[in-house]
């Protein structure tokens, strides 16, 4: 039986013809905006005769494969010479300026074009052309070949066969993973109580290709209730892949440990988690050269065979399946799961390999996308996420270093460097007028995105010499990403200046990333964001890119009993005017609290200074009171190692012969994302009502949430400090044999703006 492969040209060529070393100290990389815009550029220049843009195809049978390969070739020519392809390539780096320099990519990506015009036309020979245009100058050069039809039919037949023993695989594995699908079932006896009504939600979410928001509360089982509708859809040929994005480790161990359990119930699927480059690195610095990472050199010479080695004999492909046949193949472990990303069936990472411009996977062909569907945990996280995705910043010292240090061996980057430090200090004496040391714009400052882009070029002219000095790179990246951002800039923006002593901080701010989220998930099948904490839902729709008269929103009910969670109020100011003032009495209720309570406690606050303070008063009541109850305290500390986080929630052991009390910050690593289950958590104490710090960046988002007609305060302060509230307490009912007591301390909890956005099974008690 024949067996169609459907795939791009550009897919096709890329696999066959990749070949050399990684080098991302320095990669010209060109924005998709910009590359349309030099395509377009160049087939302005086309004459009457001349396409763009025509669509192309061709069947190939290789063994028991057909092959369907298809695309868009950039210009269809009619030249003295005869009919002429050509293939446009835009960069922001130096051209090529021999025929050896140009791509073998490119080359093989216009051949197959040709091939395709050629005998659609039933032509004897036709003309390759490449076209490569600089975006910056406008510079082009062109290289031309002849060729025969009988030479691009060898030559795409070879390409072909190079790609077989990938589609081989994937075919092989396709037929496996769908028979297992269908025979798939829920993995738990029964769902739990709102289970059910979550994973049909999320299958017809998918079926009809919308966006889902999902309100579903802590413990019931929203890993399994949206991967395995989703994984349903993929056998059902609904869906060819599913991306499980999160912004927390642990919440991406909890989808590994999901599938792993689908997997021992006979699921068959292709499965890969994205690490950090930082900690999967098998050097001691991460620095991507081949001079100084052997990993690197000759990385796409074995990474078609590596690839084919671990998706012929794994299926759940974690850290360290990844890491251990990196090391077989002598690959980049980090490149090399982004390799085997695209060729698997379910992907798990965080948020911003999909919306984040910098990062995102730029290989997802339109094609691939709208067969996808983004599965986004904890989505509560993503508003501040994005923003910061969104927004970009300078710093006057950074240009100011590399002046100096370029003034003698780099005079190109020099000037260029002083040009934009001269910048910085004509704006730190413009604010040292205004009394408040700032600046704030709601344009651009296009003076400085001029000098931006002189010192990228001057700064790759460099680079590409082989400069490697990190000052540079950084300053270079630095300038790149504002000028990325900046294409973004509109209305959602604003410009802000800072000055710190000498130094002067100047931040392009994203106050609405919701355009921006919609835009960079534009063209994928669904999208299904769900979190405990989507509440108000109203603000989370907004903010997150839903429309509430076209996407789908649930709320799913506590399944637990009320009688397992008792909530006790205590009316008590925590507003930062009153913290030193009302600092014993919290000491006291926690106090009291422990000497009341059996088992381990969590308390929560809003600030690491706001909890050290408590603490030092915690400890010292407990030292001079008589009788008290044994227990050990632990307390959070900024920038903890894995090492440490690990150790501290062990701490919370089951059946501890002395209570524990740990000592968090609200919306950090231990409010949210972690199962202590049973006794290992027994009371939960949160202090204040999580409000961010009052500071310039949350004033912005009020002032602009305020001009948009919304209630600014609640946009800015309320609704993110109440989230992480909600978190908190979320840690402690998990299952339905769970039991503890939630003491909350902060009058405002009794206030009606308050009141009003806990959980209903907070609040009835």
């Amino acid at each position: 039986m024949t067996k169609t492969v459907q795939l791009s040209v550009r897919a096709l060529v890329e696999y066959a013809y990749r070949s050399g070393d990684i080098d991302t100290a320095f990669r010209s990389a060109v924005a998709l905006t910009e590359g349309t815009k030099a395509h377009q550029h160049i087939q302005k220049q086309y004459g009457e005769q001349d396409a763009k843009e025509v669509y192309v195809s061709a069947e190939i049978a290789c063994r028991e494969m057909l092959f369907v390969i298809d695309g868009r070739c950039d210009g269809l020519l009619q030249t003295d010479g005869g009919l002429t392809i050509d293939e446009i390539k835009s960069s922001s780096g130096r051209l090529p300026r021999l025929m050896e320099e140009t791509s073998p990519v490119h080359w093989a990506q216009a051949y197959c074009y040709a091939y395709m015009v050629a005998k659609e036309r039933v032509l004897d020979a036709i003309n390759v052309q490449l076209t490569y245009m600089h975006i910056d100058t406008g510079e082009c050069r062109r290289f031309v070949r002849s060729m025969t039809f009988a030479e691009l039919e060898r030559f795409l037949l070879d390409t072909v066969n190079r790609y077989y023993p990938y589609a081989a695989m994937k075919n092989a594995h396709a037929e496996k993973r769908d028979a297992s699908i269908k025979k798939l079932a829920f993995p738990f006896p029964s769902y739990r109580e709102g289970q059910r009504k979550l994973a049909a939600s999320v299958y017809q979410t998918i079926v009809d290709g919308r966006m889902l928001f999902a309100k579903a509360p802590t413990g019931i089982g929203k890993t399994m209730s949206t991967l395995f509708p989703a994984v349903k859809a993929i056998g059902e040929e609904r869906l060819q892949r599913l991306f499980y994005l999160t912004a927390r480790t642990t919440t991406r161990t909890a989808a590994e440990e999901a599938l792993k359990m689908l997997g021992e119930g006979g699921l068959h699927l292709h499965t890969v988690t994205l690490t950090a480059k930082d900690k999967v690195c098998l050097k001691d610095e991460v620095r991507c050269s081949p001079e100084y990472c052997e990993f690197a050199k000759g990385y796409y010479d074995r990474i078609n065979g590596a690839i084919l080695d671990m998706l012929g004999n794994e299926t759940s492909m974690t850290r360290e399946v990844i890491e251990r046949y990196a090391y077989k193949h002598h690959v980049c472990p980090f490149e090399f799961s982004l390799d085997a990303a695209y060729a698997a069936d379910a992907v798990i990472c965080d948020y911003n390999y999909i919306f984040d411009p910098r990062v995102n996977l730029k290989r997802l062909f339109e094609e691939q996308k709208r067969k996808t569907a983004l599965l986004v945990d904890e989505a509560h996280n993503l508003v501040d996420r994005a923003r910061e995705m969104y927004s970009a910043e300078l710093r006057k010292a950074d240009f100011l270093a590399l002046q100096r240090a370029s003034k003698t061996v780099r005079p190109l980057v020099y000037n260029s460097a002083k040009a934009v430090n001269q910048y910085f200090i004509a704006l730190r004496k413009s604010m040292e007028e205004d009394a408040t040391g700032r600046n704030m714009e709601r344009y651009l400052p296009e003076q400085l995105l001029e000098q931006l882009e002189a010192l990228a070029q001057a700064a790759e002219e460099q680079l590409a010499l082989g400069d490697q000095d990190p000052l540079l790179l950084d300053v270079y990246f630095g300038a790149q990403q504002f000028l990325r951002i900046a294409k973004l800039y509109d209305e959602r923006y604003v410009t802000y200046a800072e000055k710190d002593r000498n130094d002067v901080r100047l931040k392009l701010f994203c106050l609405d990333p919701s355009h921006l989220l919609r835009l960079y998930a534009k063209g994928y099948k669904a999208q299904i964001l769900f979190s405990a904490t989507l509440s108000p839902l109203h603000y989370f729709m907004d903010m997150l890119g839903g429309d509430a008269e076209t996407d789908y929103a649930v709320a799913i009910p506590s399944p637990f009993s009320p009688e397992q969670l008792d909530v006790r109020i205590e009316r008590l100011s925590t507003r930062y005017q009153d913290r030193e003032r009302t600092l014993d009495r919290v000491a006291g209720l926690l106090h009291s609290m422990v000497e009341r309570h059996r088992g381990n406690i969590f308390v929560f606050f809003p600030s690491y200074a706001y909890m050290n303070g408590a603490y030092e008063r915690f400890m010292e009541r407990s030292q001079s009171s008589e009788g008290t109850k044994a227990f050990t305290a632990i307390v959070q500390t900024p920038s903890m190692s894995e090492e440490e986080r690990d150790a501290f929630l062990a701490a919370f052991a089951p059946g501890n012969k002395s209570a524990l009390v740990g000592f968090a910050v609200m919306g950090g690593i231990f409010s949210e994302g972690i199962d202590l289950v049973g006794d290992r958590l027994t009371g939960v104490a949160i202090v204040g009502v999580g409000l961010p710090q009052v500071g310039l960046e949350r004033n912005i988002i009020k002032d602009y949430f305020d001009r948009q007609g919304k209630n600014g305060f609640e946009y800015a302060y309320v609704f993110p400090g109440m989230n992480k509230v909600l978190q908190a307490g979320g840690r402690l009912i998990r299952s339905e044999n769970d039991r503890g007591t939630l003491l909350l301390i902060d009058d405002r909890y009794a206030q009606p703006q308050y009141a009003r956005l806990l959980p209903p099974e907070w609040s009835r008690n």
